[in-house]
């Protein structure tokens, strides 16, 4: 398997939540991470159907339009109750306006999103399931390394735990306020960064691809 060289490696986000967090992995390892947005590199659209699709897909744009290996990471929120939405879709549901994506729902709103509807439509969702319904949900994150030419590598990662109403916290980003770690009394928006980096979704893909690549 083909090693992460120290150097420039291009984050294929423009979520400077996700942006902010992988910056803080890769800190140790050597690695120069420059975002997509610091390169005005467009968001390609997400045609994928899993989670490693699209993170592929956008690491491999990256890759092809910077000649740097890229890294991109494709990640939701998966409610059981809810047949797993929104899943891959976690992000067009914080859409602001749904004409933008007609299979979006309403929806940080920074780019577009608002993370305060997507989470109150889960919220009404459940509601209307009633109040058995189980509030049991998890994260998924899927890591792709691109290079130039082309090689690949995945990872995967995942965090169970359960929803809370109302959200609570205002450190972290996405679906965080809502989403209590199975074991913890706090919500990832509660959470201190360095703690949520310890047992996320994303950090336990990272561990993988650090194991693997780095």
């Amino acid at each position: 398997m083909r090693k992460l060289e120290p150097g420039r490696l291009v984050l294929a986000s423009h979520n400077q939540g996700k942006v902010r967090e992988i910056r803080d992995l890769l800190g140790p390892y050597g690695i120069e991470p420059v975002s997509a947005a610091e390169l005005d590199l467009p968001e390609p659209e997400e045609t994928g159907t899993t989670f490693v699709d699209n993170a592929d897909l956008k690491a491999r744009q990256a890759a092809d339009l910077s000649g740097l290996p890229a890294l991109a990471d494709d990640s939701g929120l998966c409610v059981e109750a809810l047949g797993n939405r929104p899943g891959i879709f976690s992000a067009r549901w914080a859409l602001v306006d749904p004409s933008v994506d007609p299979g979006a729902g309403p929806g940080e709103v920074q780019g577009g999103r608002d993370f305060g509807l997507a989470m109150r439509r889960v919220q009404e969702e459940l509601e209307a399931l009633g109040p058995e319904a189980s509030r049991a949900a998890h994260f998924v994150c899927a890591l792709a390394v691109v290079w130039p030419d082309g090689r690949s590598e995945w990872f995967e990662g995942r965090v169970d735990g359960t929803l809370v109403w109302p959200p609570r916290g205002d450190k972290g980003f996405g679906y965080d306020p809502m989403f209590q770690p199975a074991g913890y009394d706090l919500t990832f928006g509660e959470m201190d960064p360095d703690e949520k980096h310890r047992i996320s979704h994303r950090a336990d893909a990272f561990r993988k691809l650090v194991a693997a690549l780095l």
